[in-house]
């Protein structure tokens, strides 16, 4: 099983501190050495409104290069990925939310618009090495509109694998979606579009993140995201709480019998730098 550490994104867009480049790259540069070998460095968002990502640029240049090591970010929108697209990046998952009042608190913008303008990144991306992954936020459940549809969730789907996108991942952006919920939601999913990657991105608001892993081990996902440390949320998500920790996760698959490459003892000396560094970092200003 793949897995793919986003502390350097979303676990450090909630934080209220900010962490310096150089301090950005030993945490990925130890995630490697634990054996991790996906990491999400950065996104290309508004650094007005998240000032924890302002230094995207800057972090991918100063990552070092692997090949056997994916970096990928996220954009929510066109403006974003033609950012992106220069980047040192393997791959740009381009955000959409499936729910309506999800789109328009966290990206100001219809569910419809924000599928338009990935239609248009895949243009502007057709003689790029980047892979664009469709990234469908609010999959499931949705702080604002409540329960997800599955029938919405598979529009939006399709919408993005007719566009050219391959990969998707999908988003349990708020943690509370049942397990037997994301099961049927990925079933149909796979039903509707089955040549299709299947990702899922887990936060463990309600303590089901492990129990959902298990619900869909069975479906072909290829890949699982988590967090250095079980942190993380959206700024725009309210209730949402950390990601499924990796060591976690690491630790459940591998009693599964599942390989995932990373060594625990390691990924612990990771996250005792990742707590050293948030306790250095200077802090978010009061507002």
């Amino acid at each position: 099983m793949r897995i793919t550490d986003v502390v350097l994104r979303d676990g450090l867009q909630d934080e209220p501190v900010i962490v310096s480049t150089v301090d950005k790259v030993r945490i990925a540069q130890a995630l490697v050495a634990a054996g991790v070998r996906e990491i999400e460095a950065a996104s290309f968002v508004s650094a007005k409104l998240v000032p924890q990502m302002a230094d995207a640029q800057d972090v991918l240049a100063a990552l070092p290069e692997r090949p056997d090591v994916r970096i990928s970010g996220i954009a929510l929108n066109l403006r974003g990925a033609l950012r992106a697209r220069d980047c040192r990046l393997d791959e740009l998952r381009m955000v959409v939310s499936a729910s309506e009042g999800h789109s328009a608190a966290n990206a100001g913008r219809s569910t419809e618009k924000a599928l338009d303008e990935i239609a248009q990144a895949v243009v502007e991306f057709s003689a790029s090495p980047v892979t664009l992954v469709g990234a469908v936020a609010t999959a499931f459940v949705c702080p604002y509109d409540g329960v997800l549809p599955v029938d919405r969730l598979v529009r939006v789907v399709r919408r993005l694998y007719d566009a050219g996108l391959r990969r998707l991942s999908l988003a349990d952006t708020l943690g509370t979606a049942t397990p037997d919920q994301v099961r049927a939601s990925v079933s149909a999913v796979r039903d509707a579009v089955p040549d299709a990657q299947i990702s899922l991105h887990l936060h463990n608001t309600a303590g089901q993140a492990l129990s959902t892993v298990d619900a869909v081990l069975d479906l072909g996902v290829v890949s699982l995201d988590s967090a250095l440390g079980g942190l993380g949320g959206c700024p725009f998500a309210p209730g949402a709480a950390g990601n499924v920790a990796t060591d976690a996760l690491v630790a459940h698959l591998h009693d599964r019998g599942i390989d995932t490459g990373i060594d625990l003892p390691a990924l612990a000396t990771a996250e005792r730098l990742l707590r050293e560094t948030l306790t250095h970092s200077e802090k978010l200003p009061i507002s």
